[in-house]
């Protein structure tokens, strides 16, 4: 996609690797310099000329290696900083030992720092700080003792290649939380694209099937109402409502025939709402927050069965012509999902003769599963004013179980 790509390309890491690269060139020549300035005052100069030979091979060679982090593996990296501790330990063979107490430059001198830095930019900080405290042992191996100018050094390095290397970190995360922005305009894009196509074509003719379906009456009246609750179902789907995993299958008379179900996230939640979307119909008004309303799986599966159950209840008792509500309030302590119709109620004392019957229906799919999880369902029926199911769902109560199951 030309969003993603245009993210790869304003990479932060790419410069960095790129100004690494330069540096070691750059840092690598400086150090020659320096040895060749003071060449005379070397006690064992072949010693120096060797590892500079050696120097100028390796970090030639392995320029590719600090072109991106793909290339930059642990390995390189590992050998990477034994060149430049070599170098260090090597410094007092080599060099007199005046020149070292007087704060005389290391073989490698200021090579050694983009051998830290590129474990900064490679792995961030935490990499940084294991790499410098190697260098910054061998430096004090190599003067004998903590001085002044040594521990100055030290620390420079120290700072700094933390301080990039958690840059570098903080950039990846701003870099991977734009690219899934970008992504996201893209699809709302597309999907709004789609929602034009469809309220042009698809959207007007249910509007048309089902207007002319009522008028008609008899069967046309019930083709009707089908294409009435597919309109709905089809508007929630482009106007940007959750997308169930997979929907509910129902019969011509309108009745659920399989249950919603949902696949947990890599850490087990699920989205109540794209579970309970798929019970919204012609009859049935789904109302829902805007951010997902999030629970252990298995418990978010039993709360949008004890929905279906209930809205079982109002097309058993009410009428295929009754209109159900489902509002989900997603409160600091607890999730609600009410289940409210403007059926005639439930006369005085029916459901304790249900019971009494053998018909479980509120005592066990209702009452029974949110019982299980912690929770309650509150029953309020007035005879001609419809019927409220109100199911409470406590989130800590919900979690320590999932938790406790998980074990």
């Amino acid at each position: 996609m030309p969003e993603r790509e245009r993210v790869m390309r304003m990479s932060v890491e790419l410069p960095l690797w790129r100004a690494l690269t330069g540096y070691r060139v750059l840092s690598m020549l400086y150090a020659i310099g320096l040895c060749a300035t003071a060449y005379d005052q070397f006690v064992r100069p072949w010693i120096a000329v060797a590892y500079y030979a050696v120097l100028v091979v390796w970090t030639c060679a392995t320029l590719p290696k600090v072109a991106d982090a793909a290339s930059c593996t642990r390995r390189f990296l590992a050998a990477d900083l034994a060149v430049a501790l070599t170098g260090i330990l090597l410094t007092p063979l080599a060099d007199s030992h005046e020149r070292i107490a007087g704060g005389g430059p290391t073989l490698p001198s200021i090579w050694t720092a983009g051998s830290v830095l590129a474990f900064a930019v490679k792995g961030g900080w935490r990499w940084a700080a294991v790499a410098s405290t190697a260098v910054a042992a061998a430096n004090l191996i190599e003067r004998g003792g903590p001085a002044r100018d040594t521990v100055h050094n030290v620390v420079l390095v120290w700072v700094a290649s933390i301080a990039i290397g958690y840059v570098v970190e903080v950039a990846r995360v701003s870099e991977r939380t734009l690219a899934r922005a970008l992504e996201i305009e893209a699809a709302t894009r597309e999907r709004e694209r789609l929602a034009r196509d469809i309220h042009d074509s698809v959207l007007q003719v249910l509007a048309m099937v089902k207007r002319r379906g009522a008028a008609l009456g008899g069967e046309a009246a019930e083709l009707g109402r089908l294409a009435g609750e597919q309109e709905v179902a089809l508007r929630t789907l482009v106007s940007g409502g959750p997308v169930p995993v997979s929907r509910t299958s129902r019969d011509s008379a309108g009745g659920a025939v399989a249950g919603p179900a949902a696949e947990p996230g890599e850490d087990g939640m699920a989205d109540l709402r794209s579970l309970l979307a798929p019970y919204a119909c012609g009859r049935v008004s789904l109302a829902e927050p805007g951010a997902p309303v999030m629970l252990p799986a298995a418990a978010a599966r039993e709360v949008a069965a004890a929905v279906g159950a209930a809205l079982d209840n109002v097309r058993r008792h009410a009428g295929g012509r009754a209109r159900a509500w489902i509002l989900v309030e997603d409160e600091p302590d607890e999730i609600v999902v009410t289940v409210r119709d403007d059926g005639p109620g439930i006369p005085e004392g029916r459901l304790a003769q249900a019971e009494g019957e053998g018909r479980l229906g509120v005592a066990q799919s209702i009452r029974g599963r949110l019982r299980d999880l912690g929770g309650s369902a509150d029953l309020v029926s007035v005879p001609g004013q419809g019927t409220e199911v109100e199911l409470k769902v406590p989130k800590g109560a919900v979690r320590a179980r999932a938790k406790k199951a998980e074990r």
